[in-house]
């Protein structure tokens, strides 16, 4: 790579939600260490295509630019991940640059997440608080249980893991693997527990845990190696026996 002069994107383009898609190629000069949105840059600040047309800058969403804050998930070469922390230099040439198909297109690689955070207030993945007055410290939760959990809290909903998994799709309202490992996060709080029911009936609702085919995608792409497998199985045993709470009117585990 360091021997070339130019890197060669095809990125897949939309003018709007309702424009027809469409492929646009563009050459910059090569930068050693430079990622995917550093590139994009360099075409934002002279948008020629490799044609030397003069065309509009490509859209995308970014925001913390360190992995963190999950905005700019693009497809990169046929796979779903960050385009902060995917270098120029590891990926083959032609770079093929397209927004998830998981969500609908704003414009260009911009896409519209609004079914992950519809999927968690599905699965009320907050904790509620009765006013804004000092409530004093709230209990301890052990340490073993605060490790694992602190895991599930990496989740920066940047829809990769929906978009891994062939479970969501446009003919399924299936609210994929984020909301139900969030549902488990906010069940293990000590003060969230108290509201674990709530969770649990949010998730067998229409589209909700049973609506997974345990294909497993999602943990492998997770760029922040959440359990997510793991939480899905958790949650379907909390479900199950959710269940048999409800039919029999039992409040207490049997």
């Amino acid at each position: 790579m360091a021997e070339q002069s130019k890197v060669t994107f095809i990125i897949t383009r939309q003018d709007g939600p309702d424009a027809a898609p469409y492929e646009e190629t563009f050459e910059i000069p090569y930068r050693q260490n430079m990622n995917v949105i550093s590139a994009l840059m360099e075409i934002r600040k002279n948008p020629v295509n490799s044609k030397g047309e003069q065309t509009t800058p490509v859209m995308w969403d970014m925001n913390c630019l360190e992995e963190v804050c999950g905005a700019c998930s693009m497809v990169i070469n046929g796979t779903a991940r960050q385009s902060c922390a995917a270098l120029v230099d590891q990926l083959e040439q032609p770079i093929r640059l397209e927004p998830m198909a998981t969500f609908d297109v704003v414009r260009d690689l911009i896409v519209d997440r609004d079914r992950m955070f519809e999927a968690l207030k599905q699965v009320k993945a907050w904790i509620p608080i009765d006013g804004t007055h000092d409530l004093g410290p709230g209990p301890r939760m052990p340490e073993n249980k605060r490790q694992w959990a602190y895991e599930l809290s990496k989740c920066m909903t940047c829809g990769v893991c929906l978009e891994a998994c062939p479970n969501v799709n446009d003919s399924s309202n299936f609210i994929g693997p984020a909301a139900i490992s969030q549902a488990r996060l906010f069940n293990a709080h000590p003060t969230g527990e108290m509201n674990a029911s709530d969770r649990l009936n949010g998730l067998m609702e229409d589209g909700g845990i049973d609506g997974c085919g345990n294909s497993q995608n999602c943990v492998q792409v997770c760029p922040k190696g959440i359990p997510l497998t793991t939480s899905i199985a958790a949650m379907n045993r909390a479900t199950n026996i959710q269940a048999f709470k409800n039919f029999f009117g039992s409040d207490t585990a049997l």
